[in-house]
Protein backbone atom coordinates (compact mmCIF):
# COMPACT_ATOMS: atom_id res chain seq x y z
CA UNK A 1 0.00 0.00 0.00
CA UNK A 2 2.67 2.65 0.84
CA UNK A 3 4.61 1.69 -2.35
CA UNK A 4 1.08 2.52 -4.28
CA UNK A 5 1.35 5.69 -2.31
CA UNK A 6 4.21 6.68 -2.81
CA UNK A 7 3.84 6.11 -6.89
CA UNK A 8 1.05 8.15 -7.27
CA UNK A 9 3.22 11.45 -5.78
CA UNK A 10 5.60 10.60 -7.78
CA UNK A 11 3.15 10.91 -11.07
CA UNK A 12 1.37 13.70 -9.27
CA UNK A 13 4.78 15.57 -8.86
CA UNK A 14 5.74 14.38 -12.52
CA UNK A 15 2.37 16.01 -14.08
CA UNK A 16 2.88 19.39 -11.63
CA UNK A 17 6.24 19.47 -13.50
CA UNK A 18 4.78 19.41 -16.91
CA UNK A 19 1.87 21.74 -16.43
CA UNK A 20 4.69 24.18 -14.96
CA UNK A 21 6.82 23.55 -18.14
CA UNK A 22 3.76 23.94 -20.00
CA UNK A 23 2.92 27.89 -18.60
CA UNK A 24 6.79 28.95 -19.08
CA UNK A 25 6.83 31.83 -22.22
CA UNK A 26 9.37 31.77 -25.16
CA UNK A 27 11.62 34.43 -22.88
CA UNK A 28 11.06 32.45 -19.47
CA UNK A 29 12.54 29.25 -21.14
CA UNK A 30 15.70 31.19 -23.04
CA UNK A 31 16.08 32.92 -19.61
CA UNK A 32 16.15 29.57 -17.45
CA UNK A 33 18.33 28.04 -20.09
CA UNK A 34 20.87 31.14 -19.71
CA UNK A 35 20.92 30.70 -15.85
CA UNK A 36 20.85 26.72 -15.76
CA UNK A 37 24.83 27.01 -17.42
CA UNK A 38 25.76 30.11 -14.64
CA UNK A 39 27.58 28.05 -11.72
CA UNK A 40 29.43 29.96 -9.23
CA UNK A 41 32.67 29.20 -10.08
CA UNK A 42 34.76 26.72 -12.56
CA UNK A 43 37.87 25.67 -13.99
CA UNK A 44 38.42 23.72 -17.36
CA UNK A 45 40.83 23.03 -19.93
CA UNK A 46 39.59 22.61 -23.65
CA UNK A 47 40.33 21.66 -27.22
CA UNK A 48 39.41 23.93 -29.94
CA UNK A 49 40.13 22.10 -33.09
CA UNK A 50 39.49 24.32 -36.18
CA UNK A 51 38.83 22.54 -39.77
CA UNK A 52 38.53 24.36 -42.92
CA UNK A 53 36.73 23.63 -46.22
CA UNK A 54 39.18 21.23 -47.33
CA UNK A 55 39.75 19.56 -43.96
CA UNK A 56 42.67 20.83 -42.25
CA UNK A 57 43.06 21.02 -39.01
CA UNK A 58 44.14 23.65 -36.52
CA UNK A 59 44.33 22.32 -32.80
CA UNK A 60 44.67 24.99 -30.14
CA UNK A 61 44.38 24.43 -26.37
CA UNK A 62 42.78 26.70 -23.98
CA UNK A 63 41.89 27.13 -20.10
CA UNK A 64 39.11 28.62 -18.54
CA UNK A 65 37.80 30.24 -15.10
CA UNK A 66 34.48 31.21 -14.36
CA UNK A 67 33.12 32.96 -11.33
CA UNK A 68 29.63 34.73 -10.61
CA UNK A 69 29.53 37.95 -8.71
CA UNK A 70 26.42 40.50 -7.97
CA UNK A 71 24.33 37.87 -6.69
CA UNK A 72 24.52 35.83 -10.15
CA UNK A 73 23.75 38.69 -12.02
CA UNK A 74 27.35 39.39 -13.46
CA UNK A 75 29.54 36.20 -14.71
CA UNK A 76 33.19 37.01 -15.05
CA UNK A 77 35.09 34.58 -17.24
CA UNK A 78 39.23 33.95 -18.81
CA UNK A 79 39.38 32.22 -21.39
CA UNK A 80 43.73 31.92 -22.15
CA UNK A 81 45.03 30.06 -24.75
CA UNK A 82 48.11 27.06 -23.74
CA UNK A 83 48.93 26.37 -27.46
CA UNK A 84 50.63 26.61 -30.44
CA UNK A 85 53.01 28.84 -30.06
CA UNK A 86 51.40 31.19 -32.33
CA UNK A 87 48.78 32.02 -30.12
CA UNK A 88 50.18 31.19 -26.34
CA UNK A 89 49.40 33.67 -23.92
CA UNK A 90 46.30 35.21 -25.80
CA UNK A 91 43.50 35.83 -23.50
CA UNK A 92 39.90 37.16 -23.33
CA UNK A 93 38.16 38.87 -20.79
CA UNK A 94 34.67 39.21 -20.47
CA UNK A 95 32.25 40.40 -18.08
CA UNK A 96 28.87 39.11 -18.67
CA UNK A 97 25.87 41.53 -17.27
CA UNK A 98 22.70 40.23 -17.06
CA UNK A 99 20.55 43.79 -18.18
CA UNK A 100 23.35 45.81 -20.02
CA UNK A 101 25.86 45.06 -22.38
CA UNK A 102 28.81 42.80 -21.88
CA UNK A 103 32.31 44.13 -21.44
CA UNK A 104 35.34 42.29 -23.39
CA UNK A 105 39.13 42.85 -23.20
CA UNK A 106 41.83 40.67 -26.06
CA UNK A 107 44.98 40.50 -24.76
CA UNK A 108 47.16 39.64 -27.93
CA UNK A 109 51.04 38.79 -26.49
CA UNK A 110 52.50 40.09 -29.84
CA UNK A 111 51.45 43.03 -29.52
CA UNK A 112 51.66 43.47 -25.87
CA UNK A 113 48.64 45.42 -25.44
CA UNK A 114 44.94 45.09 -24.21
CA UNK A 115 42.06 46.25 -26.66
CA UNK A 116 38.75 46.38 -25.68
CA UNK A 117 36.14 44.77 -27.92
CA UNK A 118 33.10 47.30 -29.07
CA UNK A 119 29.97 46.18 -29.78
CA UNK A 120 30.22 46.27 -33.81
CA UNK A 121 33.29 43.93 -33.32
CA UNK A 122 31.58 41.11 -31.53
CA UNK A 123 30.24 39.48 -34.49
CA UNK A 124 33.26 38.33 -35.79
CA UNK A 125 35.18 35.86 -35.17
CA UNK A 126 36.76 34.35 -32.16
CA UNK A 127 40.41 33.60 -32.88
CA UNK A 128 39.52 32.43 -36.51
CA UNK A 129 36.95 29.93 -35.60
CA UNK A 130 33.73 29.77 -36.42
CA UNK A 131 32.68 31.08 -33.09
CA UNK A 132 31.72 34.80 -32.57
CA UNK A 133 32.39 36.78 -29.67
CA UNK A 134 28.97 37.18 -29.35
CA UNK A 135 28.42 33.48 -29.12
CA UNK A 136 30.92 34.00 -25.79
CA UNK A 137 28.53 35.25 -23.44
CA UNK A 138 24.76 34.59 -23.67
CA UNK A 139 23.07 38.11 -24.67
CA UNK A 140 20.79 40.42 -23.13
CA UNK A 141 17.46 39.30 -22.93
CA UNK A 142 15.79 42.21 -23.50
CA UNK A 143 17.60 42.41 -26.76
CA UNK A 144 15.60 39.85 -28.55
CA UNK A 145 11.70 38.88 -29.46
CA UNK A 146 10.18 35.18 -28.79
CA UNK A 147 8.38 32.58 -29.96
CA UNK A 148 7.55 29.13 -29.18
CA UNK A 149 7.70 27.23 -32.80
CA UNK A 150 7.05 23.66 -31.71
CA UNK A 151 8.95 20.84 -30.09
CA UNK A 152 11.99 18.82 -31.77
CA UNK A 153 13.87 15.93 -30.45
CA UNK A 154 18.10 16.17 -30.98
CA UNK A 155 19.73 13.70 -30.00
CA UNK A 156 17.57 12.01 -28.73
CA UNK A 157 16.84 15.23 -25.98
CA UNK A 158 13.06 16.63 -26.17
CA UNK A 159 13.75 20.02 -27.12
CA UNK A 160 11.93 23.76 -27.34
CA UNK A 161 12.12 24.89 -30.33
CA UNK A 162 12.71 28.67 -29.85
CA UNK A 163 12.70 31.38 -32.25
CA UNK A 164 14.33 34.63 -31.18
CA UNK A 165 14.76 37.93 -33.50
CA UNK A 166 16.75 40.84 -32.64
CA UNK A 167 13.94 43.62 -31.39
CA UNK A 168 16.26 46.31 -33.91
CA UNK A 169 18.78 46.46 -36.73
CA UNK A 170 21.43 47.23 -34.58
CA UNK A 171 21.04 44.13 -32.32
CA UNK A 172 20.96 42.07 -35.44
CA UNK A 173 24.34 43.85 -36.76
CA UNK A 174 25.80 43.47 -33.13
CA UNK A 175 24.99 39.50 -32.68
CA UNK A 176 25.32 38.92 -36.43
CA UNK A 177 21.98 37.37 -37.18
CA UNK A 178 18.72 38.50 -38.43
CA UNK A 179 17.40 35.11 -36.63
CA UNK A 180 18.25 32.25 -34.63
CA UNK A 181 16.36 29.02 -33.81
CA UNK A 182 16.97 27.94 -30.43
CA UNK A 183 16.45 24.49 -29.41
CA UNK A 184 16.25 24.19 -25.27
CA UNK A 185 15.99 21.07 -23.49
CA UNK A 186 13.02 20.43 -21.18
CA UNK A 187 14.67 18.22 -18.80
CA UNK A 188 17.26 20.52 -17.81
CA UNK A 189 16.95 23.52 -20.23
CA UNK A 190 20.87 23.73 -21.37
CA UNK A 191 20.39 24.51 -25.39
CA UNK A 192 20.89 21.36 -28.07
CA UNK A 193 21.22 23.14 -31.32
CA UNK A 194 21.05 26.55 -32.73
CA UNK A 195 20.68 28.02 -35.98
CA UNK A 196 21.25 31.16 -37.21
CA UNK A 197 20.44 33.05 -40.44
CA UNK A 198 22.68 36.04 -41.49
CA UNK A 199 21.45 39.56 -41.78
CA UNK A 200 20.46 38.46 -45.28
CA UNK A 201 17.95 36.04 -43.54
CA UNK A 202 20.29 33.11 -45.07
CA UNK A 203 21.21 30.33 -43.37
CA UNK A 204 24.78 30.91 -42.24
CA UNK A 205 25.64 28.70 -38.86
CA UNK A 206 24.26 25.67 -37.35
CA UNK A 207 25.26 24.47 -33.63
CA UNK A 208 25.28 21.17 -31.98
CA UNK A 209 25.69 20.09 -28.26
CA UNK A 210 26.78 16.53 -28.29
CA UNK A 211 27.27 16.30 -24.62
CA UNK A 212 26.26 18.32 -21.26
CA UNK A 213 27.60 17.44 -17.83
CA UNK A 214 26.41 18.64 -14.37
CA UNK A 215 28.57 19.85 -12.76
CA UNK A 216 27.39 21.31 -9.62
CA UNK A 217 24.76 18.96 -8.92
CA UNK A 218 23.17 20.37 -5.84
CA UNK A 219 22.64 23.41 -7.37
CA UNK A 220 21.30 21.39 -11.11
CA UNK A 221 24.27 23.07 -12.91
CA UNK A 222 25.42 22.16 -16.58
CA UNK A 223 28.21 23.23 -18.67
CA UNK A 224 28.01 21.95 -22.52
CA UNK A 225 31.31 20.00 -22.77
CA UNK A 226 31.38 18.96 -26.38
CA UNK A 227 30.19 22.04 -29.33
CA UNK A 228 30.21 21.75 -33.00
CA UNK A 229 29.87 24.97 -34.94
CA UNK A 230 29.81 23.96 -38.67
CA UNK A 231 29.25 27.31 -41.09
CA UNK A 232 26.74 26.27 -43.43
CA UNK A 233 28.14 29.25 -46.10
CA UNK A 234 31.61 28.32 -46.54
CA UNK A 235 32.18 24.96 -44.76
CA UNK A 236 34.58 25.70 -42.19
CA UNK A 237 33.69 24.10 -38.56
CA UNK A 238 34.89 24.07 -35.32
CA UNK A 239 35.03 21.74 -32.49
CA UNK A 240 34.97 23.14 -28.89
CA UNK A 241 35.36 19.79 -26.54
CA UNK A 242 36.09 20.36 -23.02
CA UNK A 243 38.67 18.31 -21.58
CA UNK A 244 38.09 18.39 -17.97
CA UNK A 245 36.50 20.89 -15.89
CA UNK A 246 36.12 21.48 -11.86
CA UNK A 247 33.08 23.22 -9.67
CA UNK A 248 35.25 25.90 -7.65
CA UNK A 249 33.28 28.67 -5.90
CA UNK A 250 36.83 29.91 -4.86
CA UNK A 251 37.95 30.61 -7.76
CA UNK A 252 40.69 33.96 -7.38
CA UNK A 253 39.70 37.42 -8.33
CA UNK A 254 42.64 38.15 -9.56
CA UNK A 255 42.19 36.17 -12.39
CA UNK A 256 39.62 38.64 -13.59
CA UNK A 257 41.35 41.85 -14.33
CA UNK A 258 43.83 43.33 -17.37
CA UNK A 259 46.84 43.37 -14.86
CA UNK A 260 46.49 39.50 -14.49
CA UNK A 261 45.14 39.08 -18.36
CA UNK A 262 48.55 40.78 -19.45
CA UNK A 263 50.51 38.22 -17.46
CA UNK A 264 53.17 36.15 -19.88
Amino acid sequence: MKATIATILMLILACAVIVAQEELTAKQIVDKSYETTKIAGAESVATLTIVDSKGRERIRKTAQVTKLYDNGDTEKRLVRFLSPADVKGTGLLTFDYADKDDDMWLFMPALRKTRRIISSEKAKNFMGSEFSYADMTPPVLDDFSYKILGEQEIEGVLCWEIELIPVDDDIADENGFLKKISYIARKDFVIRKAIYYDLDGELHKELLVKEVKEVDPENHKYRPMHMIMVNKQNDRKSILKVDKIQFNPDVKDEYFTTRYLERL
